[in-house]
């Protein structure tokens, strides 16, 4: 028996999948152990269930399906089946990988053939092996492929910034740079991980603004002694930097202040062991 989680951030698609999902659990080949409608709630499910398959949407926001894989160490990865409507990129690098997804709206035929090889993955530490693989190339080539794409970094700004305006509640912020941890981006939407300077709560905690400002134009402005992107969607604040812990493929995964994670591409992870001397 298969024990599977369903992530999806719509409400319905879940619904659909686990309705045509119930032959599969009335007989006791699969057992749906949760869903989840983000990637942090999926995180946080792969920590506290024993989960054997993830059927896992592309689009979602704040941590997409790429991300979750990412942040999911290759030794208790279960076997991860995307979901996902037309999207041409996400096709173009599945199938330049060889991994299997489920094209919306899901076809019965094609969900029992995915876990008819998911069952076969699950047997098979050698086809376990190649599965893995074949996942961290396509983390490997989206990394790349973002790489090459992406727009030429601009001069740095002669003078940095020293504050940032954020909105909070009915009011603006203005945080001393030396309080962003992280500034992260998915979908479009830039998050600022700030400290929170909270006497009730002597531990650092940080809190979460959304804000206008893109990466591209906030890696511009930050004093680059201090700021580096560490990936495609992720500016860190060097000193803030607690752990570097080896991940796959030659990334690293980086625990910050305030316990908050962010993992380093392959390419950047050199970079940064350049910068910090290591």
């Amino acid at each position: 028996m298969l024990n599977v989680l369903i992530v999806d951030d719509e409400a319905p698609a879940r619904k659909r999948l686990q309705k045509i999902l119930t032959p599969h659990l009335a007989s006791g080949r699969v057992h749906l152990v949760g869903e989840a409608g983000d990637g942090v709630e999926a995180l946080d499910l792969l920590k506290t269930q024993p989960v054997d398959v993830v059927f896992l949407d592309i689009r979602m926001p704040e941590l997409d399906g790429f991300d979750v894989v990412e942040r999911t160490a290759p030794t208790n990865r279960p076997v991860i089946i995307f979901t996902t409507a037309y999207d041409e990129y996400a096709l173009r690098a599945f199938e330049a990988n060889a991994v299997d997804y489920l094209l919306k709206p899901i076809k019965k035929e094609r969900l029992e053939e995915a876990i008819a090889r998911a069952e076969r993955v699950r047997k098979s530490p050698e086809t376990r092996q190649i599965n893995e693989e074949r996942l961290n190339k396509l983390l490997d080539w989206i990394d790349a492929r973002s790489e090459a794409e992406a727009t030429p970094p601009a001069a740095p700004s002669e003078s940095h910034l020293e504050q940032i305006s954020v909105p909070y509640r009915d009011r603006i912020l203005i945080v001393p740079t030396t309080d962003l941890i992280t500034a992260e981006i998915n979908e479009g939407i830039t998050r600022l991980f700030v400290l929170s300077h909270d006497d009730d709560h002597p531990r650092h905690r940080l809190r979460q603004h959304v804000v206008g400002y893109t990466l591209d134009q906030l890696e511009q402005n930050l004093n680059p002694s201090h700021f580096m992107r560490v990936h495609r969607a992720a500016i860190v604040q060097l000193s803030h930097i607690r752990e570097m812990i080896p991940w796959f493929s030659g990334r690293y995964k980086l625990v910050l202040t305030g316990d908050h994670e962010v993992i380093a591409s392959r390419e950047r992870s050199k970079l940064l062991k350049e910068r910090l001397m290591l």
